[in-house]
C-alpha cells in the first residue's frame, strides 16, 4: 500500500481541507500525520512541544511519516515541518508529492492567531515568513507538482491538483 498522493506545504496551505476533498472525490481514505501523532501521543501537538520540546516532536513525526508512507493508501497530508527531516525527504522521492504553495498574506489570514500552532506563537506574520523562507526550497525539492493556492477555494485547489496529476 502507498498513498495515491502526498500533500506538503506550509501552515495555511490547505493540506487537510484539500486532502479531504480529494479523498472524497476518489472514494478513498484521508490521512493526516498531525492527527496520527496526536492520537499516538494522546495529546495535541502544541502540548507535545511544551512537554517534550520540538526535537522530541520532530523525532516522533519522522517515525509517523515513515510508517504512513509505507502503510497508508488514499490521500496523505504531512505536517508543515515534516520536510525538515532529511530521512523524510529521502522517502518522499518514491511518491507523488503535491506542494500546495501559499503566499504569506493568504497563509496569515488562514491560520489566524496560530493558538494551536506552536511555531506561530507571537508575531504570526513574522513567524510564517520565516517558516516559508526556510521550508519553501524543501517543499519544491520533494514536489512532483506544485499548485499555487492563493485566491482559490479548497475545491478549486483540488481541481488543480487533479489536473496537474492527470493532465
Amino acid at each position: 500500500m502507498r498513498p495515491k498522493v502526498v500533500l506538503v506545504g506550509a501552515p495555511g496551505a490547505g493540506k487537510s481541507t484539500v486532502g479531504e476533498h480529494l479523498a472524497q472525490r476518489w472514494s478513498t481514505q484521508f490521512h493526516d500525520t498531525d492527527t496520527i501523532i496526536e492520537k499516538r501521543a494522546g495529546q495535541p501537538i502544541s502540548e507535545i512541544f511544551i512537554d517534550a520540546g520540538e526535537p522530541a516532536f520532530r523525532a516522533l513525526e519522522a517515525v509517523v511519516v515513515a510508517e504512513a508512507l509505507a502503510s497508508c493508501d488514499g490521500v496523505l497530508a504531512l505536517g508543515g515541518g515534516a520536510v525538515m527531516s532529511e530521512s523524510t525527504r529521502a522517502l518522499l522521492v518514491a511518491h507523488r508529492v503535491v506542494f500546495l504553495d501559499v503566499g504569506l498574506a493568504e497563509a496569515a489570514s488562514r491560520v489566524g492567531l496560530g493558538a494551536t500552532r506552536p511555531l506561530l506563537l507571537g508575531n504570526v506574520r513574522r513567524q510564517l515568513k520565516a517558516l516559508l523562507d526556510a521550508r519553501r526550497p524543501l517543499y519544491r525539492e520533494v514536489a512532483t507538482v506544485t499548485v499555487d493556492t492563493d485566491g482559490l477555494s479548497a475545491q478549486a485547489v483540488a481541481d488543480e491538483v487533479e489536473r496537474s496529476l492527470h493532465g
